[in-house]
C-alpha cells in the first residue's frame, strides 16, 4: 500500500534510518540478545544519526521535530530491520514527552542535552509488584520533608532500569494534593535507591528490564516534574501515544513476519513444488496480507490524529489491543509456515514470536484496553 500520511521528507528520513540500522544494528542484534542488553554505544550512534531525541528542541541538542510521523518511521524500521532492544521507542515516544513538556528551563538544561546525545539513558517506573494496569493502585509513596520529597516503594518491569541514569517515578502523594499522585526524577547514585536484579524475559532478551527499590530516598524539589498532585492527569495525557507506539510496532512486526513467510514459502519445497503453491499456505498468506492492510489503514488514521493532537484514549486503546492480537496471530501463523525451522533460534521468526507476546500485556493489558473502549460507549 502507498501510505498517504508521509511526504518526501519523511521518505528520505526513512531511507536514512533504514541504512543506519542495517549498518549498525541488524547484524549485532544476536550479540545483544546473548549479552542481555544493547551496547550503550549504539544509543550514542543512533543519536548522532538523528534517531534519538527527535522532539527535543534544537537548543538542547535534539532534532526539534514536533512531528510524530518521524517517531513512527524509527519504530517501524526497527521492526523491518530485525533490530532488538526497545530504547528508541521508549526514549522518543514514552520518556521524551515528560522531559520536554513537564520540565522547567533549568531541568531541560540539566537533562535534555545528555538525553538527546545518548549518554543519559532514561527510564520510567510505573508498574509495581501489586499494581500493573491499575495504576491508581500503586503503593510507592512520596512525602514532603522540607524542600525534599522522601520516596518509599518498589517498582518492577522497568525497561532500561539497570542502565538508566535517571528514572521517572510515578508515586502516590497525600490525597489533598490534587489527584493524589506526583512524578519524580530519581537519579542513579541517590542514597538508598537500589537497582535489583535484571529480570529474565521470555522474549525481548536484549531489553534491560529491572526491579527498583526506594527506601527513604530523598528527592530534591528540583527533581519534581510538573505540579505535584497532577501526576495522574499527566499520565493519562501521555498514555494514548505510548499505546499507539505499541500498535505501530505491532503492525510493522506483522508485516515483517509476513515478508519472511512469503520468502520461505517460495523457497521451501514439498512434494515437488514450493509450499506457497499449496492452497492452505496460499490462503493463510492471503488472509494475513489482507488483515495487515486493514490494520495499517486504521493505524495510519490514528497516526494522523496523534499528529494533530486529536487521538483519543479509546482510539489508542482499541488500536493497541486489536493490532497486538493481530500481531501475535500473524507471527504464530508465519512460524507455522516455517515448520520445524520456525522453532529454531537462528530463524528471525522464532525471536519475533517470543518477542510479540508481551505486547498484549504491557502498556495496559488488552483486557483493560477493551474496558477503556467499552466505557467510551457509555457502559
Amino acid at each position: 500500500m502507498r501510505r498517504k500520511i508521509f511526504d518526501d521528507e519523511h521518505r528520505q528520513f526513512r531511507d536514512t534510518v533504514h541504512a543506519f540500522l542495517l549498518r549498525e544494528a541488524t547484524a549485532r542484534s544476536k550479540d545483544w540478545e546473548e549479552a542481555g542488553y544493547v551496547d550503550p554505544t549504539f544509543w550514542c550512534k543512533a543519536a548522532a544519526a538523528g534517531l534519538l531525541g527527535l522532539a527535543v528542541p534544537v537548543e538542547y541538542g535534539g532534532s526539534g521535530l514536533n512531528d510524530y510521523r518521524f517517531n513512527v518511521i524509527v519504530d517501524e524500521e526497527m521492526c523491518y530491520c530485525d533490530v532488538v532492544g526497545d530504547y528508541l521507542l521508549l526514549a522518543n515516544d514514552i520518556v521524551a514527552p515528560y522531559l520536554i513538556d513537564l520540565t522547567t528551563e533549568e531541568q531541560k538544561a540539566r537533562w535534555l542535552p545528555a538525553f538527546a546525545n545518548g549518554t543519559l539513558v532514561a527510564a520510567i517506573a510505573m508498574s509495581e509488584p501489586d499494581a500493573g494496569s491499575d495504576l491508581r493502585g500503586i503503593q510507592t509513596q512520596a512525602d514532603p520533608d522540607g524542600r525534599d520529597w522522601v520516596l518509599n516503594g518498589t517498582k518492577t518491569f522497568v525497561t532500561s532500569g539497570i542502565q538508566a541514569g535517571i528514572v521517572i517515578v510515578f508515586a502516590r502523594v497525600k490525597p489533598e494534593r490534587g489527584d493524589g499522585f506526583g512524578i519524580f526524577v530519581v537519579a542513579d547514585g541517590m542514597k538508598d535507591f537500589t537497582k535489583g536484579r535484571k529480570l529474565h524475559n521470555i522474549g525481548r532478551r536484549a531489553t534491560d528490564t529491572a526491579e527498583l527499590f526506594m527506601s527513604q530516598v530523598r528527592v530534591p524539589e528540583e527533581n519534581v516534574l510538573g505540579e505535584v498532585g497532577r501526576g495522574f492527569e499527566y499520565l493519562m495525557r501521555n498514555l494514548p501515544r505510548e499505546r499507539l507506539g505499541m500498535a505501530v510496532t505491532a503492525v510493522a512486526s506483522g508485516e515483517r513476519a509476513l515478508e519472511l513467510a512469503v520468502a520461505y514459502a517460495g523457497e521451501r519445497r514439498a512434494f515437488g513444488r514450493p509450499i506457497g503453491n499449496f492452497q492452505a499456505v496460499r490462503f493463510a498468506l492471503a488472509e494475513m496480507k489482507t488483515e495487515l492492510e486493514v490494520g495499517r489503514s486504521y493505524i495510519d488514521r490514528c497516526i494522523a490524529a496523534a499528529n494533530d493532537g486529536e487521538l483519543t484514549a479509546a482510539e489508542a486503546a482499541g488500536a493497541k489491543f486489536w493490532t497486538t492480537e493481530l500481531q501475535n496471530r500473524v507471527i504464530d501463523t508465519c512460524l507455522q509456515i516455517h515448520g520445524g525451522y520456525g522453532y529454531m533460534e537462528e530463524y528471525p521468526i522464532a525471536r519475533m514470536w517470543r518477542d510479540a507476546r508481551v505486547q498484549r500485556i504491557y502498556g495496559g493489558t488488552n483486557e483493560i484496553m477493551r474496558e477503556i473502549v467499552g466505557r467510551s460507549l457509555g457502559f
